[in-house]
């Protein structure tokens, strides 16, 4: 697959060049971008998928909620459904998408809703809310936002930035210029100072965003009933670990030394499961020879699995959160606040 990746090559190019004139194009007006008078913050990045923004929109929703009446306005990824949605707790996932459908299920009363087209969004949502906050949509440049938030997984500053197909990168590291704010995700522990350094020259050469770090949080495990399940109690369990998830291999390295066995099932980003893979998965947790047994899935996967399923089976997913590292939590706290303030 690397192979093929890299003789894919002379597409890349041709697509860097393509997204190049683009945004040229919207820069020089050329192309129109649409601004409201409302605070408009969006949250994005430049490569495919799997560098946390759906965390990050909950960060944010955490810092604002008790402050601002702010609506969440997403794609909704993965849905079957088209136009402008409301979504609702009891919504489906092939409804909403995956993503919106945990966000509302854990701020019940924040306003959440999907639109492939995001300035059709904002008009049906902006008479009855002080701000928008949009989790994925840096590349949707016929909206102009009042403030973006753009974030990079940390291992992706330690490699060439290579455009699609040959990497993951949408766009070039120049777009990161239309960032207020850049965070890098899913940082290890302790992050080499020289590193950390590197990492801000490379940024600062395409941008004046300010720049933060964050990790992932693991947070309780815990099922659809509310019961939660300590490490304590893990450690005497096999676990199936069923992912459909952009980058499963930090949670199976969390889990692993927790549990007393972990049996990887991984599925592709967002999959829809189907009956067959039900069963797949029924059958593999009758596999595992051992009497205290679970599966374990992460959030967002546990919103795409049938209820029926979730109910008649040891399910347990494990929520995350982010949390911004080296102490400046409050500053970037504070920046939150100053860029919903905004008329």
């Amino acid at each position: 697959m690397r192979i093929l990746r890299w003789l894919l090559l002379p597409i890349s190019l041709l697509y860097a060049c393509i997204t190049w004139l683009r945004n040229r194009l919207y820069d020089h007006s050329l192309l129109k971008s649409r601004s409201f008078q409302l605070p408009v913050v969006v949250i994005g990045n430049l490569a495919v998928g799997g560098t946390g923004k759906s965390p990050m929109t909950e960060h944010i929703l955490r810092i604002v909620k008790d402050t601002f009446q702010v609506a969440v306005l997403s794609r909704g990824y993965g849905r079957r459904t088209k136009g402008f949605r409301y979504v609702e707790t009891n919504s489906l996932a092939t409804e909403v998408g995956d993503e919106p459908l945990q966000i509302k299920r854990k701020f019940p009363n924040t306003t959440v809703a999907v639109s492939e087209n995001r300035c059709y969004g904002i008009d049906k949502l902006q008479a009855q809310h002080d701000a928008i906050l949009l989790d994925d949509a840096y590349q949707h440049r016929q909206l102009k936002p009042s403030f973006s938030i753009l974030l990079f997984d940390y291992a992706s500053m330690l490699q060439p930035m290579l455009s699609l197909p040959t990497g993951n990168f949408r766009d070039s590291l120049h777009e990161s210029k239309r960032a207020q704010i850049i965070v890098i995700t899913k940082c290890p522990s302790n992050i080499p100072e020289q590193v950390k350094e590197d990492i801000k020259t490379r940024l600062a050469k395409y941008s004046a965003a300010t720049v933060f770090f964050s990790r992932i949080a693991y947070q309780t495990i815990i099922n659809g009933q509310g019961a939660t399940l300590t490490t304590e109690e893990l450690a005497n369990k096999s676990v199936l670990l069923l992912t459909g998830i952009a980058n499963p291999k930090p949670l199976d390295a969390f889990i692993r030394p927790l549990a007393e066995h972990v049996y990887p099932l991984v599925y592709s980003d967002h999959h829809d499961f189907s009956a067959v893979d039900i069963k797949h998965i029924q059958e593999k947790l009758q596999s595992i020879q051992a009497t205290n047994k679970i599966i374990l899935t992460t959030e967002k996967d546990y919103q795409r699995l049938p209820a029926d399923f979730c109910a008649s089976q040891p399910i347990f997913y494990i929520p995350i959160q982010q949390e911004i590292v080296h102490q400046e939590g409050d500053t970037f706290e504070k920046l939150i606040k100053e860029a919903f303030s905004r008329a």
